[in-house]
């Protein structure tokens, strides 16, 4: 019964996990409805208002603004989701296997617009998307490729959302709307988080996380569970 912020959040840290939008996709959302459709309850909460407190669109940024335990990306099925900091090493050991990024890259998983994505990163730390662009010398011509590569970092958990940046002018004044900003995983949580999921099997994650599913959802369906860990 989410009433506000700090409902969506202590629900969120009691699930561990949440699709981002009011879509669940046959799995869980804390915040059932889009925005588009009326709340099933009784709740000030609405899509889209702008208001911090009730609108969660605005919770998105919030969590990664002024909490450290909960990340938010295009996490399942190359949607928004959230993963809370106890549950991300269960991901991370399947999503991830133990390897890194240079591993896929040599296998062939990730591309070679990934790569460019990822060593921009890597060598500045965290950036706004416009800057990822400009900095990592992607035309128009390469949208389509560039946001695939953006959406499979995520989804494999090498890139995570971690706040927000308006851009600057020469004058350094602030302007137009702002962009999502991307750090590594490893940037916003820690490199602590990797060792954790270094010591988790694979299975012994899928399971765990599976047994969660099924306390939230019992309804769930097994191969839209299997897409929804996996990735």
């Amino acid at each position: 019964m989410i009433q506000n912020y700090n409902d969506f959040v202590n629900s969120l840290l009691d699930a561990g996990f949440s699709m981002g939008g009011g879509n669940n996709e046959g799995i869980f959302s804390v915040v059932s409805w889009s925005w588009d459709e009326a709340p099933p309850y009784d709740t000030p909460v609405r899509w889209h208002t702008g208001d911090p407190e009730t609108d969660p669109w605005e919770w998105r940024i919030r969590v990664l603004d002024e909490r450290d335990d909960i990340a938010y990306a295009k996490l399942f099925y190359k949607k928004s989701g959230y993963i809370t900091k106890e549950w991300y090493p269960y991901f991370l050991a399947v999503r991830r296997g133990g390897g890194n990024f240079m591993d896929e890259y040599s296998d062939g998983t990730m591309s070679h617009f990934a790569k460019r994505i990822y060593d921009v990163i890597i060598e500045n730390e965290a950036l706004p998307l416009h800057a990822i662009k400009q900095i990592g010398g992607f035309s128009k011509e390469d949208t389509s490729k560039f946001d695939r590569a953006l959406v499979n970092l995520q989804m494999k958990m090498y890139l995570t959302m971690c706040g927000r940046q308006q851009k600057l002018s020469k004058k350094g004044e602030e302007y137009g709307w702002s962009s999502t900003v991307f750090c590594t995983v490893e940037r916003y949580f820690g490199k602590d988080i990797i060792e954790k999921a270094a010591k988790i099997n694979e299975r012994e994650a899928i399971e765990k996380i599976t047994e969660q599913i099924y306390s939230l959802n019992s309804a769930a369906d097994p191969k839209k569970i299997t897409k929804f860990i996996k990735g």
